[in-house]
Formats: structure tokens, C-alpha cells, sequence
């Protein structure tokens, strides 16, 4: 019984020292790993703030994916300072901050090298397939009229000679702003600063973009696809679109499913003559694709009512023959 007691007493005393031994083992050991932890975090950001480690001028900025965008447009976007820091940059935010800030950029993504110590930008661009504009009516040039003292002075000598007004000028278009072909709007102050001078798309919308921006993926779908040339869409009356074309002028009534028929019935009529009856074409009628009508050009002094309806069924008739050839 005595002998059981003293070796149960010699394996506890042993295995006291052993935990002892482990724990100062462990103690060590995280002393070890703290001081390792902070001579790499030190030793990290003493490397940081080296010459090595930081972009010094934006040409150690390279630009990818871009064109319409110039480099120095896509650089000039960036906020940052130089010198800069590589690990001081933060890729997701640099990114979002160019897509905020060019609507001709449709995706951004950042990346950093550091051997070379560099920084990578890559875009995605917006394509502007219509330029959206509007009407701003010229105001006529105000003639010298004399003042009323001057007027009573001469009436006294003599009567004023009567002066016609210049005819006004014609209403001038100033381009607002850009459509890609997925309706995204892109303001024209974004396309102007962006470091180049850039063509603007040929073909032209007027009209509130709140009413046919909506409209507008799924009509260019089919615009793209159409054979008929078209340089202009007046959406100012959402009730009567109307469409420059190389055919002519066009009337559409209100947009619709029936777009692509239009157009269609459009091409159709390309053997239509310039001149009807011996009176030019004004317009086409398209409002019914299955019923389409010409509109003819001519004095309404010289023609009651009865003639110009009879005109009209006229023109009718030709449109419907030169649609048969």
C-alpha cells in the first residue's frame, strides 16, 4: 500500500514538470510569433514607403480596353496624388470612382504590379450609337429703330421710310448628349472632355429622352437591321415620329410594335418618284404600314377642297402602283 502511494506521488511530481516545461515551451513560442508578426508588418511598411514601392508619375499608369477614351483622359479621371504609394491604393475604389465619373465607361477594373511598381486599369467603353439634340430657335437680329424723340423729330420733316424685318433664322441644334445602343444616356460634357476630339454618330434624335430613351434598345434593334438609311428621328410630338431618310421625309404617327413593318413597307417603296402629278413629295405616310399614303407639296391658294382630296386619293393610288413594281 505504501509503495503504490509513493509512485502515484513521483509520476504526479513528473508530469508537473513536464506541463511546466510546455507551457514555457508555448510561452516562447508566441513570443517568437508576436515578434515575427511584427517585423513583417514593420518590415512591410517600411517597404512601402520606399522609392521602390511608389508610383512616381501617371506614366506608371497603364490603360487598357480604351477607344474613345484617351490614356490622358482615363489618367486624368484618377484620383491620385504622386508620389503614391502602391499599397496604399485601393483597386475597388479607384474602379467605382471611374465608372462614377465617365458615363462612357461602362466598367472599370484596377490592378497593382509591383515588379515593376505599376498600376493597371482596364475599361470597358460605352459605344454612342445616336446623338441626342435639341432645338433652340434663333431669335432674329433686332434692326436700329430710333428712339421716340428722334421718330417726333422727324416726323415733323419728313415721313419715315417703312422697313421690312429680316426673315428670323432658322432654328439651330445643340447637341445634349449621347445614347448607346442600350439607351444608356451619356452627357455631352463627358464625351467632350474625353482627351480627344471625337466625331459625333451621325444619325440624330430630337425630343424629351424621358419619352423615347424607354423606347430606345429595342428600337435601335431594329434600326441597325434596316436596310433604309435613316440621319434624324423627331420624337418632339410622341403622337407623329418622323424620320429623315434617303427615301424622305417619313411619318410614323405613334412608335410601336409595328416599327419594324414600317420600315419594311419603307424599303418597299424606293422606285417612289421625287414628284407625283407633277407636285413634290412632302412626306410619306406610315401611320398604317397596310395603308400607306404620300403627301404632295403644293399651293394650297390654288386648290379648293374637292381637288385636294382628289389629289390625295391620287398620290394614293401611285404610292399603291409603285409598290406593286
Amino acid at each position: 500500500m505504501t509503495s503504490i502511494l509513493s509512485v502515484s506521488s513521483s509520476e504526479l511530481s513528473h508530469r508537473r514538470k513536464t506541463l511546466r516545461r510546455q507551457r514555457r515551451r508555448q510561452l516562447v513560442c508566441g513570443i517568437w510569433r508576436i515578434l515575427a508578426i511584427s517585423s513583417l508588418a514593420g518590415g512591410l511598411g517600411w517597404g512601402a514607403t520606399q522609392p521602390v514601392w511608389v508610383i512616381k508619375q501617371p506614366e506608371q499608369v497603364n490603360i487598357e480596353g480604351n477607344e474613345i477614351l484617351s490614356d490622358q483622359g482615363v489618367r486624368s479621371l484618377l484620383s491620385l496624388t504622386y508620389p503614391q504609394s502602391l499599397l496604399r491604393i485601393e483597386p475597388k475604389t479607384v474602379a467605382q470612382q471611374l465608372e462614377t465619373k465617365q458615363a462612357l465607361i461602362a466598367k472599370a477594373s484596377v490592378s497593382r504590379q509591383l515588379f515593376p511598381p505599376s498600376l493597371t486599369v482596364k475599361v470597358e467603353e460605352r459605344e454612342p450609337v445616336v446623338t441626342a439634340v435639341s432645338v433652340n430657335p434663333s431669335t432674329p437680329p433686332t434692326s436700329q429703330t430710333p428712339s421716340l424723340t428722334n421718330q417726333a423729330n422727324s416726323n415733323q420733316t419728313s415721313k419715315p421710310e417703312e422697313t421690312t424685318p429680316p426673315p428670323p433664322l432658322p432654328p439651330q441644334t445643340v447637341p445634349v448628349g449621347l445614347i448607346d445602343a442600350k439607351g444608356t444616356w451619356i452627357p455631352i460634357e463627358n464625351y467632350n472632355s474625353a482627351g480627344q476630339p471625337l466625331p459625333l454618330p451621325t444619325l440624330r434624335i430630337i425630343g424629351d429622352r424621358q419619352k423615347y430613351l424607354p423606347h430606345w434598345g429595342q428600337m435601335y434593334q431594329v434600326l441597325r437591321r434596316s436596310p433604309v438609311k435613316i440621319s434624324e428621328i423627331d420624337w418632339q410630338n410622341p403622337a407623329n415620329v418622323i424620320l429623315q431618310t434617303d427615301i424622305g421625309t417619313v411619318h410614323l404617327g405613334i412608335y410601336g410594335s409595328q416599327f419594324a413593318d414600317q420600315l419594311a413597307v419603307l424599303d418597299q417603296m424606293r422606285q417612289l418618284s421625287k414628284e407625283v402629278d407633277g407636285h413634290p413629295v412632302a412626306y410619306i405616310d406610315l401611320s398604317d404600314p397596310n395603308s400607306p399614303a404620300i403627301q404632295l407639296q403644293y399651293p394650297t391658294t390654288q386648290l379648293d377642297s374637292e381637288s385636294a382630296q382628289n389629289l390625295k386619293i391620287r398620290s394614293k393610288r401611285t404610292l399603291n402602283l409603285n409598290r406593286q413594281r
